[in-house]
């Protein structure tokens, strides 16, 4: 160890002593300038995952095609399946849309049902070859009523390979249970921290075929058989193009010319997320005074401190302490508060973020990960500057006072 190295140690110990020395004051500062950075760490941690989840979703997804209705419903239904959708549109409509020269990708979804509030969907491999999800177990479906089960959707249930369940009609628990139609579970796939973590696929045909069979064993005739099946519709369309000038021109193309709608996810996306950025600007505002305050409050007592250690501070300096010894003193004291106050606001910030995941179900919804975001080493370096900034004034009235001064001041001279 360094002479330097060595003269540093006792300064930050005799600091973290003189701190503690004032417990009232030293829980004060602690306390509010660890409010306001874990307001900060709060706002990093939800907006961040829950922009991941987005971009994670929406990849390779250029416009959502469905029934006329909200264009935002049916992104908020179709990508990340949080909402109802706005209703079918006939299969041949869409799947006129797979040659039009505009198209390079397009994947149908049959919503409706749920097992167990989560959602039941019909769909091809393609969808699930996507988001590049893999199988842990068994296979994909390779006829109707075979279901492969999303991680998450395994985890809360408790299903295995081979296992039979009933879904409910309607997309949210406490519908009429379709007990004449089970699914066999064939496949469950691997955690791929997307949206297919937390849905039910199945072949679209299963989705017709638990629908149909009432109707279909009601009909005798032929004729309205057939025209039943000519008759199926699906609930939407992810379509990816085959140029980005695609985006100009097709939405326009859905929308004036046939009875659905286009609704692109990028412009629905950015729209939704201005809207939640007014709680965030509120936030960001709320943990700005906080820190203001706090920074104020770490001002005065430091402050004070250099006025009311005047004989220590003459002592040391009679004792050969030189002035940026004395210094350094208020500046660990400053650092032993940013460290403190970092941790405290860390963690507390952590324990916040995970109880609005769980209480907002955002970990179900959005599948947020828990990894930590790069960004929260703005979190350390917000306590320093405010610690540092604050005991500035005190350091440099400590630095510059004179040992004469000093001693005149403890005599009244």
């Amino acid at each position: 160890m360094s002479r330097a190295q060595k003269s540093l140690l006792p300064t930050a110990v005799w600091a973290w002593r003189f701190l503690r020395a004032r417990p009232l004051g030293l829980a004060l500062n602690l306390i509010l300038l660890s409010l306001g950075l874990a307001s900060i760490t709060v706002l990093l941690l939800i907006s961040q995952r829950i922009e991941r989840a987005f971009e994670r979703d929406l990849a390779g997804i250029d416009v959502v095609v469905g029934a006329k209705g909200s264009p935002l419903q049916l992104i908020l239904s179709g990508v990340f399946h949080l909402d109802t959708p706005t209703g079918n549109v006939p299969l041949a409509a869409i799947e006129q849309l797979r040659a039009h020269p505009q198209v390079a990708k397009l994947i149908a979804l049959s919503l409706g049902d749920n097992f167990r509030g989560f959602r039941v969907v019909g769909t091809s491999p393609a969808y699930v070859a996507h988001y590049g999800a893999t199988l842990a177990q068994g296979t994909l479906w390779q006829a109707p009523m075979q279901a492969v089960l999303g991680h998450a959707v395994a985890t809360a249930s408790g299903l295995e390979l081979g296992d039979s369940f009933v879904g409910s009609h309607g997309l949210g628990t406490g519908g009429a249970s379709h007990g004449s139609a089970p699914y066999t579970v064939v496949g469950v796939l691997a955690p791929s921290s997307s949206v297919l973590d937390r849905l039910v696929l199945t072949a679209t045909a299963s989705v017709w075929q638990v629908h149909e069979d009432q109707n279909l064993s009601s009909t005798d005739s032929a004729e309205d058989r057939a025209a039943l099946i000519a008759e199926r519709d699906i609930t939407l369309a992810l379509i990816q193009y085959t140029t980005p000038l695609a985006a100009v021109t097709f939405p326009r193309f859905i929308n004036t010319t046939t009875e659905m709608q286009a609704a692109a996810p990028a412009v629905e996306v950015a729209r939704l997320l201005s809207l939640v950025g007014v709680g965030a600007d509120v936030l960001k505002a709320l943990s700005g005074v906080l820190l203001l305050t706090a920074a104020l409050s770490v001002f005065v007592a430091m402050w004070s401190s250099v006025r009311e250690r005047r004989a220590d501070l003459a002592l040391l300096r009679m004792l050969g302490a030189p002035p940026q010894k004395v210094a350094g003193l208020l500046l660990f004291e400053a650092l032993w508060l940013a460290v403190l106050a970092t941790a405290c606001g860390l963690l507390l910030g952590q324990s916040a973020a995970a109880g609005l995941t769980l209480f907002l179900n955002l970990e179900k919804s959005f599948m947020i990960s828990l990894s930590w975001p790069i960004d929260l080493w703005r979190v350390p370096a917000l306590a320093l500057a405010v610690a540092l900034g604050s005991a500035f004034l005190p350091i440099r009235e400590a630095y510059r006072i004179g040992v004469l001064e000093l001693l005149q001041s403890r005599s009244g001279l």
